[in-house]
This record gives C-alpha cells, structure tokens and sequence, in this order.
C-alpha cells in the first residue's frame, strides 16, 4: 500500500507545470558570465578573522548578500557570490599575542569558525575563501605595482609611534588611547569603535602600547602612499557615473560625499609589520600591505581561487555589474580607496554598480561586546534551539537601512508568534491540512468562472510587481515586507470564500476551485520567501510534492488537477514568551542596562559637579545677582 502512495505523488509531478525550474548546486557547474545575460557579481565584506561575528555583523553583511544572491538566481540571472575571511593586518598580530599562538594559526582557527556561523545562517556562498593564499599576494602586488608604474604612489617620510619597551614601530591598532572628538578611552589608532570615526595614532589622548602598555615615542619612518589626491577628478567622474546607474545606498553615497568634500590626501598604504602581502619594492622588504588596500583585493583573489577565469569577472566592465554589502564604517574602502586602486592601473577593471550598506544593529539598547559577553554571537543563536530562518527573519525585518536598529528579545518573539506562525505558516498549514483531509492530498478539477479569479490575480500580481521592485532595487526589508503581505493576502482569500467543510458540503465547485488557487499561491509564495528563508521554502515545496522554483512577474496556476501534494507539517513553533527573560539574562541584556544605568549615574554625577563648578565661576567673573534678581556689576578676580 506504501509503495502504491509513493508512486501516486511521484506520478503526480507530471501535474505541474514548473520542470526543474532553478538550480541549486554550489559546485558545477563553474560560474562564469555569460553571453546576453544579467551577471552578477556579489561581495560581502571581507569578515576580520580575530573574533566570532555578532549579529550585526551578519546582518550589515553576509546575511544581506546571500538575500540578494539567492534572489537573483531565483530570478534566472547569472550571479557569483564571494566571500571570505580577512586575515592580514595588525588586529590579527595583536590577537595572536593574547592567544599565545601564531596569526598563522589564529587565521586557520578562525575561519573555520566564521564558516561554520554562516553555515548554520544558510548563508550560501559559492566562494568563501581567505586572503593569506600565494594569489592574493600575486593579484595584490600586481595592483601595486600598476600604481607604481603610472605614478599614483610615492614616498613620504613620517612619523610614527615606535615602543622603547618592545622595539618596534606600532601599527595603528596597536596604539590604543582616549579619542579626541568622544573622548572613549579605547579608542584604535585607525578608528573610534564608540563614535566611528577614522583617527591616526598622533590624535590619540594618552596614547598607549597595545602589547605592554608603554607609552610610546615618535619616530621617523619612510613609506608608500597612494595619491588619491592626484586621482581624486577620475574618481568623482566615476562616483556620479555609478551612482546614477547603480542607485547607491543612502548613507554610502553621503559618506563618499564627505570624503571628496573634505578633499582627498595621498594615503598611507604600507605598514612596519611582518603579517601581511610584502611590499613588492627591495627598499620595501621588510614592509607590508597596509590591510585596507590589501583587504579589497581579497575579493578579487578569492575569485581566482574559485576559478582560473577569473578576470572574465574581473576585468569585464561592459558585461558585469558589481553589487557589494557592508555596514557603514567600511563604505570609504569600497567607494574611494579601492576604486581609486583599480582606476590608478589604467585597466578595464569591473569596478562597483551598486553599494548596499547598513547602520548599525544595536543590542537591547546598548553595543555587542564579546568581551563583557552582551550581545548574540554567531554561535550563541544556534545554542537558543532556535531555526536559523528565525533569525534571518528576524534580523532582516530589523535590517538597519536608513538608522540604527535595536534587537530586542521581546520583538523576536513578538514577531515569530505573530508574523511567522500566524500569518504565514497558518496560511500554507490551514490549506495543505485541508487539502489532505477532505480532497485525499489530490488537486481537484476546478473551474474559475466560479469564482471572482480576475481581481484576485491582479492583487497578487501587484504584490509580486512591489517586491520584485524591491528587491531589484536592493531593497531588503522592504521585499521581505511586501512577500508577508502575499501570505497575509492568501489568508484574506481563504476567508474571503469561507473555506471550511460547510463550504465543501454546500458549494463543492466553489471550494474546488478555491483549494486550487490557495494552493498555487502556497507555490508562489515558497518562491518569494526563498532568499530570506530558504529552509522554509524547502519545506513549503515538500509540502506541495513540487520543485523549488524561479520567482515569476505574475501569478499562474502551476499545480494542475491532479496533482498529489504530501502531508502537511509545521513551518513554525511558538516561543514561549518566558524565553525572553531567560535569554536576557544569559546573553547579557539586563547586564548591558545595568552598565548603561551606572555609566548614565556616573555621567550626571560629573556634570552635576562640572555645573556646580561653572555657576561658581560665573559668580566670581560674570557678577552675582543682586538682590531683586537683576544681574550685577561684574567684579574683576584678584590676584591674592
């Protein structure tokens, strides 16, 4: 008898219309551009190999570039998707120190942890390599040297912070100190992580050694810089090109606009560190790449890794466009400082159409910090027993597009109850169920005239028109939105037609055709759904006995009579709302607002006592009030 209902639903797939509709296979074939095609090359920001990445690192990269990957496969076009980890620089030397091991080993301990975090996402490259291989020197030094030789690098003198204590100069990131514009006291020599500003080491307040808390010494020392200055004209030429054909993000068009604004200046792209691509140059040997000229070449080098065709991606203008994801303080290495590389070759490099960027994903209010253990890490949401297409539900609901955005473990429950299980699994459950019980799993006969179909497929094909808009458009949280409004319209139609048994018992041709239409926008909706949650779209199309299947312009009736779909199962489970406390708690939530209640005291204690201080001042230079509340003649202090 089992083999007899096997055999039905396999018969059955000569029922739908959709044979083999999108590949899936991340190996074979290799992916090169074709021919009159869309291709699509998609980068994320090369991930930092010294710690696990957080939740905001997720979402302000990966997790957005795998959305827009899977999308534009499911749409037919030709896309590449690359990533991999960034492992040279000063951050990987000074980790190395506090582990006690070698960047070597740090960097081959770290990615295979950044991979299996975005294994667990379903984070779907085709490419996820690494920068420490014998190409990315290659590729990277050749980039260097076709600066050299066209006259956009040259050699200045500067000085440095060197440490007497240990011997040596310091890198940016190991010089560490109060920042000077928010005064955080563990301020980088490159950056501000509280205020996000770009610093030099000279701008530090009280600057200190990293490795041994020395204070260091200036030195002089000779490096490379690259004149962005002498190509700043073909830049902007490029930036306004490219933002009116790509559609830039906000936030990365107004941040490379402050940049030219403020005029750019040769930049220093060589370090006195021995982890990193050597300095092509003999006066140079004992240098290395600086990590954010070299970082940008990883994309290009982890391509060559995938396949030895790669400049068919590279190096093809007219026949390849360029989508990268990032968060915001990465912008002016996508925007200025790689582009000004590759313009400065004077090569037909492919070079960005569209920069998709993110503000920042707070957590409960406060900032993510390994260290203090506040925050969700890659590897802690695994450890909630919670699905991973949860959390990139939930993470891209609360992609942070125009503004910073909060997790919150009350909303992430909120939504999963509310949205997930009763909007969209209560659609495809209620149908599939009904499906099974009354009609034995099998598509009945149907005819449309008994319904009003016409207005029913113009509102869904003007749900799919809006989220093909915006998802063409790299509109993230906006797609995600218009493809729940596709389920909760699935829900309308089913209540719409009063879909029970009565209506099977009283109106047999109506439900008949009813049942039909739910179910193909079950189908649609599973396509929809597939770059944000690919798990769920799996077990939509199981559900239905069909093959995943491309993203359409328009509704159509797929599943034809017939057809025998299998049993229904559960998208979704509830989360006890008694979680939310259990995982603040463990995860650092009350933690972060009780350090932000005591910073917060702390804050308004000083400037309690800063007013205090000032009113005496006043008082003493500015004059006293007088008795009937005017202001009185001021009094020169005295010298005592």
């Amino acid at each position: 008898m089992r083999d007899g209902i096997v055999d039905a639903v396999a018969d059955s797939l000569a029922n739908v219309r959709v044979k083999s509709d999108i590949e899936f296979d991340p190996d074979f074939p290799e992916i090169l551009p074709k021919d009159n095609q869309d291709n699509i090359l998609i980068t994320s920001a090369l991930p930092y190999v010294n710690n696990v990445p957080h939740l905001g690192n997720i979402i302000g990269s990966v997790l957005s570039a795998d959305v827009f990957s899977r999308y534009s496969k499911a749409r037919g076009h030709n896309a590449l998707f690359i990533c991999g980890t960034d492992e040279y620089g000063t951050a990987t030397e000074t980790k190395a120190l506090e582990e006690g091991v070698t960047p070597q080993e740090l960097c081959d301990k770290y990615h295979v942890i950044h991979k299996e975090v975005y294994d667990w996402f379903n984070i779907k490259f085709d490419k996820f390599g690494r920068t420490t291989t014998p190409l990315q020197t290659e590729i990277a030094q050749e980039i260097f040297m076709g600066l050299y030789d066209n006259g956009y690098l040259e050699e200045q003198s500067m000085t440095q912070l060197y440490c007497e204590q240990h011997g040596g100069f310091l890198a940016d990131r190991f010089v560490e100190g109060t920042c000077p514009r928010c005064k955080y006291e563990d301020a980088r020599g490159d950056q501000c992580d509280s205020c996000g500003n770009l610093l030099n080491p000279f701008e530090l307040i009280n600057p200190r050694c990293k490795i041994d808390g020395s204070s260091p010494l200036p030195r002089e020392s000779n490096h490379i810089f690259l004149s962005l200055d002498k190509l700043q004209p073909e830049l902007e030429q490029w930036i306004q090109k490219s933002n009116d054909k790509g559609h830039w993000s906000r936030n990365g068009k107004q941040i490379t606009d402050s940049w030219l604004k403020e005029g750019l200046h040769p930049r220093c792209i060589t370090r006195d560190l021995k982890w990193g691509t050597p300095v092509p140059l003999e006066s140079y040997k004992d240098k290395v790449l600086y990590v954010w000229f070299d970082a940008c070449i990883g994309y290009v080098s982890i391509t060559a890794n995938y396949t030895k065709n790669w400049r068919q991606w590279w190096t093809n203008p007219d026949n390849v466009k360029l989508y990268q994801f990032m968060g915001k303080d990465n912008v002016p290495f996508h925007t200025v400082v790689f582009p000004s590389s590759e313009l400065g070759t004077k090569k037909p490099w492919t070079m960005l159409h569209h920069i998709s960027t993110t503000e920042y994903l707070q957590y409960e209010g406060g900032k993510f910090s390994k260290s203090r253990n506040i925050g969700v890490f890659g590897n802690n949401a695994k450890e909630t027993g919670v699905p991973p297409d949860v959390w990139r539900y939930y993470l891209l609901m609360s992609r942070p597009e125009t503004a910073d955005t909060i997790f919150s473990w009350r909303d992430f429950i909120f939504r999963n109850n509310n949205e997930l299980l009763a909007n969209l699994g209560n659609f495809v459950n209620r149908i599939v169920k009904f499906v099974n019980a009354k009609y034995s799993n099998t598509i009945p006969e149907y005819d449309l005239n008994v319904i009003e179909y016409t207005g029913f497929k113009e509102s869904v094909d003007t749900i799919l028109a809006q989220y093909n808009d915006a998802l063409g458009n790299v509109h993230l949280r906006s797609g995600l939105e218009t493809a729940m409004q596709l389920s909760a319209r699935g829900n309308l139609f089913l209540q719409e037609n009063k879909m029970n048994n009565t209506l099977l018992a009283d109106e047999p041709e109506k439900a008949n055709v009813v049942v039909a239409v739910a179910l193909n926008l079950v189908y649609v909706l599973s396509a929809v759904v597939y770059p944000y949650l690919p798990d769920t779209a799996q077990g939509i199309v199981e559900q239905l006995n069909a093959p995943l299947r491309k993203i359409p312009n328009e509704f159509s009736l797929d599943l034809l009579p017939g057809h025998v779909i299998g049993k229904a199962k559960y998208l979704f489970s509830r989360i006890d709302e008694k979680n939310e406390e259990i995982w603040r708690s463990k995860f650092g939530g009350s933690a972060q607002k009780k350090d932000d209640a005591a910073e917060k005291k702390k804050e308004d204690k000083k400037k309690k006592k800063e007013e205090k201080k000032k009113k005496k001042m006043v008082d003493a230079t500015s004059g006293a009030e007088t008795a009937n509340g005017e202001p009185g003649v001021a009094t020169p202090v005295q010298a005592s």
